[in-house]
C-alpha cells in the first residue's frame, strides 16, 4: 500500500522555494498564546502564476507523547491569476499549548507536490 510518507519532500527553505518557512517562538509559557506565521518562498521566492502555484498550507502540533498532532489551521489559496489576482502562499495562526512539542506545516505545489518543514517549541511552567 502507497501512503503519503513518502511523498512530502523538505529542505532548507534558504535554498528550496517550495519548503514551508516557519516564524513561531522558540519558547513560550504554559498557556500562553503563541503566534506561528507560515509562508512560501521567504528567500527565494515561488512563482505564483496560473500555471504554477501553492495551492494551501496546512499547520499542526504534536504535543509530545501525544499520539496524533493537533490541526491549528488550513489555508487554501484559491486566486491564481483570475482577472490579475494572485493569492499569496502566506497564513498567521495563534494557539495555546501546555506542553513543549513540535510544530509541522505543509503545503502542496501544483507541480511539485508536498512539502513539509518542522520547528520545536518548548513550553515552560
Amino acid at each position: 500500500m502507497k501512503t503519503l510518507n513518502g511523498l512530502y519532500q523538505s529542505g532548507d527553505w534558504k535554498g528550496e522555494k517550495h519548503v514551508p518557512v516557519i516564524h513561531a517562538p522558540e519558547s513560550a509559557k504554559a498557556g500562553e498564546e503563541v503566534e506561528v506565521k507560515v509562508l512560501i518562498g521567504e528567500e527565494i521566492p515561488h512563482p505564483n502564476t496560473f500555471e504554477h502555484y501553492i495551492s494551501w498550507i496546512k499547520i499542526y502540533f504534536h504535543p509530545e507523547g501525544a499520539k496524533f498532532p493537533i490541526e491549528i489551521a488550513t489555508y487554501d489559496f484559491a486566486a491564481h491569476g483570475e482577472s490579475d489576482i494572485f493569492t499569496a502562499p502566506f497564513g498567521v495562526a495563534r494557539f495555546k499549548a501546555n506542553k513543549s512539542g513540535t510544530i509541522l506545516a505543509s503545503s502542496y505545489c501544483n507541480i511539485h507536490g508536498l512539502w513539509e518543514n518542522s520547528q520545536e517549541l518548548k513550553v515552560e511552567e
